[in-house]
């Protein structure tokens, strides 16, 4: 079979060929309602389905060193959409695949022959973990300070879906393959500092519409007054506690479903 991709896929089926195995994985997966595709194991292949992958099961049968780069390349693809990796082969097969990809992101090992019936389970919870956390709203903490940006992930975590980047760099470049439906950003920053971001991301269509919440350890009129004319939607002084951020941000996210329910 082809490699197929289109945006109902969610879990990618990997395998040097579509052999019994892939073919019989395949079939598990759509009898349990469970969206799949199928490629094999080359980088374009890969780079063509990646768009759409939740998840990805990796049969190592036949895998040689050859195979290294492609599966450097899933590792990397992963880690990016931050997804993980099913994998499944003989004893040695999978120490080499774990020498490549780290543990976190091994969701888990199938060594054949295995029960079809226990990969279903681990793949369906998986992917229930996957879209309840997609339906959380995404916000990203853009701060140089990195002890506190990883003060403020802790505090949102639970709630939000949170990235974090400590420059006006990372943030753009995470903003390029994520999106965000609210970036608190630091206002005093080395290099580019708060409003130059604010003003770089408003000059990109891709951006200028994602919400803005300074954080700032000034509490001063001319700081406020100087961006207002970038439009943050709020101004959020550094010493703000856990409780009063979460509810800020609730906050805004009601007026914001209020008004869309309202137009």
């Amino acid at each position: 079979m082809d490699n197929i991709a289109t945006g109902n896929n969610s879990i990618i089926v990997i395998s040097k060929t579509e052999g019994f195995l892939v073919k019989g994985i395949e079939q598990k997966l759509k009898e349990n309602g469970l969206n799949n595709a199928f490629s094999t194991l080359d980088v374009k292949p890969l780079a063509s389905v990646n768009e759409y992958a939740k998840l990805y099961i990796l049969n190592l049968n036949d895998v040689t060193d050859e195979d290294r780069e492609s599966v450097i390349y899933l590792k990397d693809s992963a880690s990016e959409k931050d997804r993980q990796i099913i994998l499944v082969g003989e004893p040695l097969e999978i120490e080499w695949a774990a020498d490549i990809i780290p543990p976190i992101q091994i969701l888990d090992t199938f060594i054949r022959p295995f029960d079809m019936e226990k990969l279903i389970k681990s793949v369906s919870k998986y992917m229930d973990k996957v879209d309840t956390e997609e339906t959380k709203k995404s916000i990203l903490i853009v701060d140089d300070d990195i002890t506190y940006m990883r003060t403020v992930y802790g505090w949102l975590k639970n709630k939000y879906r949170v990235g974090m980047a400590s420059s006006g760099i990372q943030a753009i470049s995470w903003l390029a393959k994520n999106k965000a439906d609210l970036i608190l950003l630091d206002y005093q920053m080395p290099v580019a500092d708060g409003p130059q971001i604010l003003s770089m991301l408003k000059s990109d269509t891709a951006t200028e519409d994602v919400p803005v919440m300074f954080l700032t350890g000034q509490d001063d009129r001319d700081s406020v007054m100087s961006v207002m004319d970038l439009k943050p939607v709020d101004y959020l002084l550094k010493t703000i506690d856990k409780a009063t951020l979460n509810k800020k941000i609730d906050d805004y996210f009601m007026r914001l479903k209020i008004e869309q329910l309202t137009k």
